[in-house]
């Protein structure tokens, strides 16, 4: 394998995005808000990385810097075997690698003109590149159809005369129209409803095979994110907490934050969610317009408290250290939660705190015993009163 064909397709380092703040009548900048602050990944061609984390941390703002939608602050986006750094190209030197990188929405609806048929809106990508003939680019269209799992002769219909899980295949088929390499999936299944969700996810992974795709799939559900990435990024207000193959950071996280949102994550089997240790952050996530002096989840980590309360996590900001293959833990005191049976100590002690501050409730999923019906519980019967309608008396 040569050198070149060795490279990530994308290559982060150290990026950021400040939002400016205005106010007053002459809207002078009176602060920021640090939206992304120094981060950096990489993605391998045909894998797919999962950023993960609560609302407002910053990770559709990376997938948008990717993209180039938005200018960034500062930091490289090196992209393709030929290392282009994204964040130097202007106006017409971009349009060579719009065709090379995608974006599916989270919205589907809100994504597509509902005034336009979907055949229209799947090329419109194919139009405005300049690429082939109106025949080749509808047949084009009809194919990539097909691909997602829809019929031709569908195309002259309207948006909101399909369902939210065939809209958002509309929209994978738009962003796979133009052969892309990089597709960035901004929370796709979340507007969705379970069972959709899981055929979606399923057409991601065989479109990836079948075409050698790369994604970065953003992603709030840790859940939903363990059955479709390679490796998985955990972000925590604007900065990375925990990179890690997805086997290792499911297996045994390192991180404060990634073991309590896993902790978080819903468990289908009642034996396995009885047994669940459940940690409940204590607090708000501070605003991103003044985050906190040193490590950003300090004000509301759990291991910190076991651990006494250390200055350090208070003052000085982690860097993402090796704690094995491609396993990086932005935590000063990650080397307590390495070995098993500390970090099973650590974690039973941390829900249990939880469960005394909930009132004993929420640590774990309590078991509810079969309660006998009562007569308030029984639905009253629908009574005629009048016309042809009724209601419950």
């Amino acid at each position: 394998m040569s050198v070149a064909e060795d490279r990530p397709l994308v290559q982060v380092e150290h990026l950021a995005e400040f939002f400016p703040i205005t106010g007053g009548i002459l809207q002078r900048k009176a602060g920021e808000v640090k939206a992304v602050d120094d981060v950096s990944f990489t993605i391998a061609r045909g894998e797919t990385l999962g950023l993960v984390g609560e609302s407002g941390c910053g990770k559709t703002t990376v997938g948008r810097l990717l993209l180039r939608l938005i200018e960034p602050t500062a930091g490289r986006i090196l992209f393709g075997q030929e290392q282009v750094d994204l964040t130097q190209l202007r106006g017409a030197e971009l349009k060579p690698f719009r065709r090379r990188m995608q974006i599916i929405f989270q919205d589907p609806y809100a994504s597509l003109d509902p005034r336009s048929p979907i055949g229209t809106a799947i090329g419109e990508g194919l139009r405005i590149h300049g690429m082939g003939s109106a025949a080749e680019r509808a047949d084009k269209v009809a194919r990539m159809m097909e691909l997602v799992g829809l019929q031709p002769y569908q195309a002259r219909r309207y948006p909101h005369e399909f369902s939210g899980g065939q809209r958002q295949r509309i929209g994978i088929a738009r962003a796979l129209v133009l052969a892309p390499e990089l597709l960035v999936c901004d929370e796709p299944v979340s507007a969705l409803d379970v069972s959709i969700q899981a055929q979606v996810l399923n057409l991601l992974r065989s479109l990836q095979r079948e075409l050698g795709l790369t994604y970065l799939f953003v992603a709030h559900n840790m859940g939903v994110v363990e059955h479709i990435s390679d490796r998985v990024a955990v972000m925590y207000l604007g900065a990375l907490a925990e990179v890690a193959p997805s086997d290792a950071i499911y297996r045994a996280p390192l991180h404060p934050y990634t073991i309590a949102l896993l902790s978080a994550v819903p468990v289908a089997d009642p034996e396995a969610r009885a047994k669940r240790r459940r940690i409940i952050l204590v607090g708000d996530v501070p605003s991103p317009v003044n985050p906190p002096a040193g490590c950003r989840f300090h004000t509301r980590c759990w291991l910190r408290q076991q651990l006494g309360n250390p200055e350090r996590c208070a003052t000085e900001r982690p860097e993402l250290r090796d704690f094995g293959p491609g396993h990086g833990v932005a935590c000063h005191f990650a080397e307590e939660l390495v070995e098993p049976q500390r970090r099973d100590k650590a974690i039973a002690t941390a829900a249990a705190a939880s469960s005394a501050r909930a009132g004993g409730g929420e640590a774990v999923a309590p078991v509810h015993e079969p309660r006998v019906p009562q007569p308030e519980d029984v639905t009253p019967p629908f009574r005629r009163i009048g016309g042809d309608g009724g209601m419950p008396q």
